[in-house]
């Protein structure tokens, strides 16, 4: 049963004894002081509802709280009842979330990925081998050499640094610098970062070396003809097979 504080309830029963004050010392034909009387009881009821009150007046009727040793139910210095609404077990009130981790389980995300891949490339072959006409070339034959004779074009940006260099200097040296600078790309910059204006170093030296042979493959592929000479593609015609 809810309880009304004692102040709340001596508040309640002096703004009653004054309304009721004022209705005996004022007579009964005065409309003005009846109408103020009546607005300040109603003011002080309007404080505390009524059922209020009336719960609060049996509470004060009933006898002495029942002894501390109840469960649930003690006293307190005041001699107020204090009863017990809950037990809260201990603990943090916000739930603490698991750290992040950037790692991911090899199966199933990334074998999925790499399934996926592999079906796709597999289509594509299928569908370029349907429409593409690339038959096997006849038995090499060392009486007729072809001309301009060109190696796959995955070597061709190095048959291309064969015109311009010493064999030893377009064989040996060049690409062999630039496969060291690839091993010690990793040692060379450190930054664990993965976003592109951090690795600017890395990112820089692969653009540049897949740029320069790049450059030299679409040379070796179009623009070298019979002798592997140098000739214009849309002079001359294109030199180049699949």
């Amino acid at each position: 049963m809810t309880e009304i504080p004692e102040h709340l309830r001596k508040r309640a029963e002096e703004a009653r004894a004054k309304a009721a004050g004022a209705k005996e010392e004022t007579p009964a034909s005065t409309e003005s002081d009846t109408s103020t009387t009546s607005a300040e009881a109603s003011s002080g009821d309007e404080k505390i509802p009524a059922h209020l009150l009336d719960r609060g007046k049996a509470a004060a009727d009933q006898p002495a709280s029942p002894p501390p040793s109840e469960p649930g139910i003690g006293t307190g210095p005041d001699g107020n009842t204090q009863r017990l609404l809950a037990v809260v077990k201990s603990g943090s009130i916000q739930d603490t979330k698991a750290t992040p981790v950037d790692k991911v389980h090899v199966w199933p995300h990334l074998l999925v990925i790499e399934f996926l891949a592999a079906l796709g490339i597999t289509l594509f072959t299928l569908l370029f081998s349907i429409f593409v006409n690339a038959p096997l070339l006849e038995l090499a034959d060392f009486n007729k050499t072809p001309n301009p004779s060109k190696a796959p074009w995955y070597f061709l940006g190095l048959q291309e640094l064969l015109t311009m260099f010493h064999p030893m200097v377009a064989g040996v040296t060049i690409p062999g610098m630039g496969l060291i600078l690839l091993v010690m790309a990793p040692y060379i910059d450190k930054n664990p970062s993965k976003k592109p204006e951090d690795r600017k170093f890395a990112i820089s030296l692969m653009t540049v070396h897949l740029m320069f042979w790049a450059v030299l493959v679409m040379i070796g592929s179009f623009f070298r003809g019979p002798g592997f000479n140098f000739v214009f593609p849309w002079d001359a015609g294109l030199f180049f097979e699949l």
